[in-house]
């Protein structure tokens, strides 16, 4: 885990990524996902595969009665929707995930109101990194 807190970039209330890769070639990336105390994700899909590993904590999908735990390996399937939750008691959860793609958060409905991609990240990232005094280009060493 990083010791800089500023390399955790805000993604939602209580929940920030750490760029392991962001692949400007194939359009996906490579992350750490954290959340703190309880949170959630907000609902959403992916085109393509997404593969995780449960490095700390526990969290499940609202529309699914398993729950992922330390140790864990998950696998997303193109077109799947899904709102990732964190349960009260779990006081930080920590995931790596592989995406392949974007993210498409979706409605009640299923009707698309938001996206993010290897490029929206990046943008994301820059902003941060330059807020938090690392520097906007401080991103560049996880771009390909």
């Amino acid at each position: 885990m990083p010791a800089d807190e500023r390399v955790w970039v805000p993604q939602a209330p209580g929940v920030w990524f750490r760029p392991l890769l962001l692949n400007t070639v194939s359009g996906g990336w490579c992350n750490l996902l954290r959340v703190r105390k309880s949170g959630v994700l907000s609902r959403h899909r992916h085109p393509m595969v997404v593969v995780g590993y449960v490095i700390k904590g526990r969290w499940r999908y609202l529309e699914h009665d398993w729950v992922a735990e330390t140790g864990s390996f998950v696998y997303e399937p193109p077109g799947e929707i899904h709102t990732l939750t964190v349960p009260d008691d779990c006081t930080e959860m920590i995931t790596f995930f592989n995406i392949s793609g974007a993210m498409i958060y979706v409605d009640e409905r299923g009707d698309p109101v938001g996206y993010e991609d290897v490029w929206t990240k990046i943008e994301m990232c820059r902003r941060h990194y330059a807020s938090v005094g690392l520097g906007a280009s401080y991103v560049d060493r996880y771009v390909r």
